[in-house]
């Protein structure tokens, strides 16, 4: 979607900032390379280093390579091109002349490495200059991670498909449990990715299927050469995530927990009835935030959250974060919900989808409960089911 430049100077002006500096060498800052719409695959080859200046005030500038001089044609402002070396640094410092403030795609000490794309070389090349660079979290979730309209109901449509084939993979464990007949977890999540098709839906991994000791793995994946029989008596974990084929869907990513018996044990639904009330905790959280206009950072949800399941004794087993942004990539780049692999102390903003997923871990089992949510401008919703107990499949 084209960039809208009014508006973004509008926020570098109201947040003080002198300008945006969008940069990339061979796609190592995604970010940029999306707002800049040199997405892969269109075309474009990105093997020289550009650059791509919003000021605050006035026209855009970028600086490109000679041999793909045409990158950033798409975009408004003049381009300078470079060929040599000492014409890119006479052109780096032509580009940020009067600059003495630039949010660009830096995170300060690498707290958040989903925004932190700009290498410390290229970082020391434009503070040699004389220039500050500041973080550019809030301006990426504004303009990269905001949902339009359409992406609202994309999302909701793959949130609908994801729970119908959750239901389709727990009717076909159970109908094998009852009939006797031994089933894989590869080849439960098989079944699963056929329905991903009939479904309409794309994914960038196959889904979980984790029964047992596996689901005490977070990111276990079964394979055609490592699966094991879902036996009776376990817990089964189910984690799946997708998108619509429409240009510009956004994601939905949603877990499942099951037992393969008719009487789940009281230590698993010890564990799940925590989860359930940490996830609960941070549901009512950004509500109230979100009714209230009060700002929210994304590491105050994980800390209320995982606060709930420190107080009922299982802090060991807690193994990361309580949820990420959802995007056009399942791990989307706005906020995540994060004070424990990192403090992510962006803005939960209006517009933005993300998850919520407590879970814990053991040596024989794991329990995940995970729901999306989205923050409107006065309200926030869950865009499903919440689970409030361990599905019983005899």
């Amino acid at each position: 979607m084209p960039l809208d430049i009014a508006a973004v100077q509008q926020v570098l002006t109201a947040e003080g900032l002198d300008g945006w500096l969008l940069y990339d060498f061979h796609g190592s800052n995604p970010v940029a390379t999306t707002l800049a719409g040199l997405v892969h695959g269109d075309g474009h080859m990105t093997t020289r280093r550009w650059y791509y200046l919003i000021p605050a005030k006035g026209a855009p500038v970028g600086l490109v390579h000679a041999i793909e001089r045409h990158n950033l044609d798409a975009l408004p402002g003049e381009k300078t091109v470079y060929a040599e070396r000492h014409q890119l640094d006479a052109g780096l410092t032509a580009l940020l002349r009067g600059m003495t403030r630039v949010a660009m795609e830096y995170s300060p000490g690498c707290a958040i490495p989903y925004l932190s794309r700009v290498d410390a070389g290229t970082a020391e090349a434009i503070r040699s200059r004389g220039v500050e660079i500041v973080s550019s979290g809030d301006l990426v979730q504004l303009f990269d991670a905001c949902w339009t309209g359409n992406q609202l109901v994309s999302h909701q449509h793959a949130s609908a498909s994801l729970y119908r084939i959750k239901d389709r993979a727990l009717e076909l464990i159970a109908r094998k449990l009852r009939d006797g007949v031994a089933v894989t977890e590869y080849e439960v999540q098989q079944e699963m990715w056929r329905w991903f098709q009939d479904e309409g839906l794309v994914s960038d991994s196959e889904p979980v299927v984790a029964a047992g000791a596996s689901g005490g793995n977070p990111h276990y994946i079964p394979t055609a050469t490592r699966s094991r029989v879902i036996g009776a008596g376990e817990v089964i974990v189910l984690d799946l995530w997708g998108k619509r084929t429409e240009p510009h869907a956004v994601f939905a990513d949603i877990t499942w927990v099951g037992f393969a018996g008719s009487r789940v044990p009281e230590t698993v639904e010890r564990a799940f009835a925590t989860i359930a009330r940490a996830r609960d905790t941070g549901i009512a959280l950004v509500t109230e935030a979100a009714a209230t206009g009060r700002d929210l950072r994304g590491w105050e949800v994980d800390r209320a959250a995982r606060t709930v399941l420190e107080e009922a004794g299982f802090g060991p087993q807690i193994l990361h974060r309580t949820g990420h942004s959802l995007g056009e990539e399942v791990h989307g780049n706005g906020v995540h919900m994060d004070d424990f692999e990192t403090h992510d102390d962006r803005r939960i903003l209006p517009g933005t989808g993300f998850t919520i997923e407590p879970g814990l871990y053991f040596p024989d089992f794991g329990v995940r409960t995970e729901i999306n949510m989205f923050r409107g401008e006065r309200d926030a919703s869950v865009t499903g089911p919440c689970q409030t107990e361990v599905t019983a499949l005899a």
